[in-house]
């Protein structure tokens, strides 16, 4: 009887998938943990950040050496920044206002932080790659 070796594929798939849940995880303990459910607007941004560069990520130019910038694509690279940066902020901004504890904040940031490395590092491992043939 014979076992089988987990691809590396499925590997960085589990791997992945459970970074995922514990950023989603800390996202809401930051909420439920103190009574206030605030820092949940952060989730939103997890799931529209992404958004942008999927639809507008067309328009950019196969060629690397091309000289040539779409402004469609760039105007995509521009929303995904402000969400990214707002998903980053928001806590920070109701923690000064006194809405949510730091603690909440400092949850809500490290989740944050799990939820778009995980996003970074699934975009880079599964690129299709194109060969020169």
């Amino acid at each position: 009887m014979s076992v089988r070796k987990p691809t590396s594929a499925r590997v960085a798939i589990v791997g992945l998938s459970v970074c995922l849940a514990a950023g989603f995880l800390l996202s809401i303990l930051s909420c439920a943990l103190y009574g206030n459910w605030w820092p949940l607007l952060v989730v939103f941004t997890y799931a529209i950040a992404p958004l942008p560069n999927a639809i507008f990520g067309q328009y950019v130019s196969a060629d690397p050496l091309a000289d040539v910038s779409s402004s469609v694509a760039d105007f995509g690279r521009f929303l995904t920044s402000v969400l990214v940066v707002s998903g980053f902020g928001l806590p920070v901004v109701l923690s000064h206002a006194g809405i949510i504890t730091s603690m909440a904040m400092f949850m809500s940031i490290s989740g944050g932080m799990l939820v778009y490395g995980t996003i970074i590092v699934y975009s880079t491992l599964f690129r299709e790659r194109q060969s020169d043939f």
